[in-house]
Formats: structure tokens, C-alpha cells, sequence
């Protein structure tokens, strides 16, 4: 199946660069609801048959564009809600305890799902609970379905399980407000990104190193 991971549209707290991750969260800026509201013109090239969104406002909004028009329910689950900050709640992302969220965030994605975000979830949590949302588009039937999610969540979950993105791709490409990654496969073969915020992501041993964008930058 074909796979499309969509962070939301820009939030207040994106603009100041805070780790807010906790539910309900805020909602969208203008911008954001731009954001949104151009979702289903950008993706009007994929044949999206379902529409997830996590618990927290912003990606629901971000969704809802999109599944009106496709004539579809946004499906809200918990599992692809952003990475839990405990501790670090609200700090700056550009501070040091700030910059140890994303340290901890890829070190899963390196294998050591043991390590716990302080305050906050685990590697194996955090894994889990998003495979499993993963796993029920994949059985649902869709050809393609678009997972509207978050920054952190994303970049973790696609190094972890995408077999030609690298953690030094993951780390060092950010995801824009309603940047997405494209996906193809399943939960019982593996994965492999098509596409990273618009640029083609090599295969391994082919156009470049693992993870290299080729066609644009990253």
C-alpha cells in the first residue's frame, strides 16, 4: 500500500518553537489553516481512500480539509499522536534539554527502544503504538491512506521502519507544517520511502547514499 505521513499545519507554539505535545493541544495560525485548506490540491495526484488524524486538535484540522474532499470521516487515534515530551514539556526546542527530545527521539530509531524519554514514554511505547495505527491502514482496505501527524513522530517512526532512510537523513531533514513522507509497503514486508518533503529519496545502492534526496533539496 502506499503510505502518506502528513505533519499538521503551523500552531502558535510551532512559531515559538515549543515541545507542546500534550492533548488537547493548541489549535492552527492562519497560516496553518492555509495549510490545511491547500492539503487536498497538493495530494489531488494520490488516490486517498482513508484519512487518519492523532488525538490533538491541530491534526485534526489539518485533516479535515482533505477527508471533506474526499467524501471521507477523519479516523482519530491516539496511536499517531506526537512523541510525549514529560519533562520537557514546553521548553524551547532550541535549548539543550530541548535538543535532548530529538537525541532521544533517533535513538530509538537506532535500536535502543529501552531508553525512555524523561518524564515520558519509551522507544518500545512509542513504536508500538504508532505500528499499530500503521497496521490498521494497511488492513483497511485502502490502496492509499494519509496519516495526518506530527514533526518528531514522523522522522522517528520512518527512520525506524523505512529501510532506505538513514537517522543522519532523519535528523538532519526537518518536516515543514503539512510536509509529508511517502511511503510504499506493508507492515509484514517493510517500507520504503518513496519521497521526503517533495524530493525523491534514493533506494540503497542506487542514486546515492541511503536516505540522499535526489530532484530537490531535502
Amino acid at each position: 500500500m502506499r503510505l502518506i505521513l502528513v505533519r499538521h499545519g503551523e500552531t502558535p507554539t510551532n512559531v515559538d518553537y515549543l515541545l507542546d505535545t500534550a492533548a488537547p493541544g493548541p489549535g492552527l495560525t492562519e497560516l496553518g489553516e492555509r495549510q490545511a485548506a491547500a492539503l487536498p490540491g497538493v495530494l489531488a495526484g494520490e488516490d486517498v481512500e482513508a484519512v487518519y488524524a492523532s488525538t490533538l486538535v491541530r491534526t485534526q484540522r489539518t485533516a479535515a480539509p482533505l477527508a471533506a474532499a474526499r467524501g471521507l470521516d477523519v479516523r482519530v487515534r491516539d496511536g499517531i499522536r506526537e512523541v510525549f515530551a514529560g519533562d520537557l514539556e514546553m521548553l524551547s526546542g532550541h535549548s539543550e534539554q530541548g535538543e535532548l527530545y530529538l537525541r532521544t527521539v533517533f535513538a530509538w530509531a537506532a535500536g535502543d527502544t529501552d531508553l525512555r524519554m524523561p518524564g515520558g514514554e519509551s522507544g518500545a511505547e512509542f513504536l508500538a503504538r504508532y505500528d499499530a495505527v500503521v497496521a490498521e491502514a494497511a488492513g483497511s482496505g485502502a490502496s492509499t491512506a494519509v496519516l495526518v501527524s506530527h514533526g518528531a513522530a514522523i522522522r522517528g517512526w520512518s527512520a525506524a521502519r523505512a529501510h532506505n532512510v538513514d537517522i543522519p537523513f532523519a535528523a538532519a531533514h526537518r518536516l515543514a507544517n503539512t510536509g509529508a513522507v511517502v511511503l510504499e509497503g506493508s507492515p509484514s514486508d517493510g517500507w520504503k520511502a518513496l519521497s521526503w518533503a517533495g524530493a525523491t529519496v534514493a533506494p540503497a545502492g542506487e542514486a546515492g547514499p541511503t536516505g540522499e534526496p535526489v530532484g530537490g533539496a531535502g
